[in-house]
């Protein structure tokens, strides 16, 4: 594909030797990148995506409209559901499938150095900026800026996002200059961005600016039709060398697998099949390989509602979370904060306390989601906290005794 450098005469050996040299390396690494851009093309076809869900097969026809337009995207979904992936399955599947894709996860940082990384910043801009800083909208020029956990940002950096995505310019921090991007941009969010607007959280104006096309990813307890197909993939992925072949799941333990909550949903059955997969000695995974509290976990589907729950014990320190699911049909609810909250008041009235965990599982929630919606409640003072750590409860405000 034309010259890659030339040399004067008279040659010298040792020159002509060390660019043919410099010449084959650079035809490998322009041959290796390529080969990892068609894998990483390949890897992110809709076809490569396992779900054969009803719920799934309308996430890839949408995924399929959307993908070659310049749309922003607005992906939502439990953790571990796979919100990354979709993002990344809609930059492979765009004209921008060449360009690079930058991931940020906007929960993992504090505002000062978020804003940063979002945006770069120049020389002396603030201590220990020694030198000029591209940030991940540079970075991302032409291709596709994932926003993970994107409502964990702070109302100043909602602001200076809100302006990227109206006029595709900003300005470094401590930079006057302002540059031009061309940036398609994707969010992704755990929570449930109407109700972080109705609680002033969340800047309306960049919540319909982010929401042009939304996509949810319902949790794993919604789809158990692709579990099968998960854990074979998995398998596939995770068994190792020779010994382990031929290794599959036998039928009682993909029904212990079926029927369990996944409250960590796709994640947590990628991680409970790795773990088994190695310490498994033979081949096929029997119900005594899995853990412990896959096998006695939270389960889908019980013959009681909510109201039949083991009570826990009033020893905060010894406290065994009790073991529960909620029957209702196909679906999860999605309940309201205030529902949910309404409901653990409802709960700690009847059964004296309840903890952050137990919280998370009866809302079927996020366990961060919940700690936020507890700590709200202990700021109305209806709920006081007891405790540290994974012993800390929540108890009636000033000591009142349960109905």
């Amino acid at each position: 594909r034309g010259a890659y450098d030339y040399i004067f005469k008279p040659f010298q050996n040792e020159q002509l030797k060390l660019t043919i040299r410099k010449a084959i390396n650079h035809y490998q690494l322009v041959r290796r990148n390529r080969e990892l851009s068609e894998e990483l093309q390949d890897r992110y076809q809709f076809d490569n995506i396992i779900g054969k869900s009803a719920a799934m097969r309308r996430i890839f026809q949408l995924i399929e409209k959307v993908a070659p337009s310049k749309a922003t995207v607005l992906i939502t979904g439990e953790s571990g559901t796979g919100k990354e992936l979709i993002a990344r399955s809609l930059h492979y599947n765009s004209t921008r499938q060449t360009q690079p894709f930058i991931s940020v996860n906007c929960g993992a940082l504090p505002e000062t150095l978020l804003e940063s990384e979002l945006f770069g910043h120049e020389r002396g801009a603030f201590s220990g900026a020694v030198s000029q800083r591209k940030g991940r909208f540079e970075l991302a020029h032409e291709g596709t800026l994932f926003l993970d956990e994107v409502s964990e940002m702070s109302a100043h950096l909602q602001v200076k996002l809100l302006r990227v995505l109206q006029e595709m310019e900003f300005e470094r921090v401590g930079g006057t200059s302002t540059l031009k991007v061309d940036v398609r941009v994707v969010a992704a969010s755990n929570r449930d961005l109407k109700e972080e607007v109705a609680a002033g959280r969340f800047r309306a104006d960049l919540f319909y600016r982010l929401n042009v096309v939304h996509i949810h990813l319902p949790p794993l307890r919604e789809r158990t039709d692709d579990i099968p197909l998960l854990v074979n993939h998995f398998l596939t992925k995770y068994r190792g060398g020779d010994r382990q072949e031929h290794l599959s799941i036998g039928p009682e333990a993909l029904r212990v697998l079926l029927d369990y909550s996944w409250p960590g949903n796709v994640r947590e059955l990628e991680n409970v099949i790795e773990r088994t997969a190695i310490l498994c000695s033979g081949n096929q995974i029997d119900v005594t390989d899995l853990p412990l509290e896959i096998r006695e976990g939270p389960r889908t589907k019980e013959p009681e509602r909510i109201g039949g729950i083991q009570l826990p014990r009033d020893d905060a320190s010894d406290f065994e979370e009790p073991r529960f699911a909620i029957d209702v049909g196909d679906r999860v609810p999605q309940w309201s904060t205030n529902q949910r909250q309404q409901r653990a008041m409802n709960f700690v009235q009847s059964n004296g306390f309840i903890t952050n965990k137990y919280y998370s599982k009866l809302n079927a929630i996020s366990e961060r989601q919940a700690l936020r919606e507890l700590t709200d409640l202990v700021d109305m003072r209806k709920l006081d906290r007891e405790g540290k750590g994974r012993a800390c409860r929540y108890v009636l405000a000033g000591g009142r005794e349960p109905a």
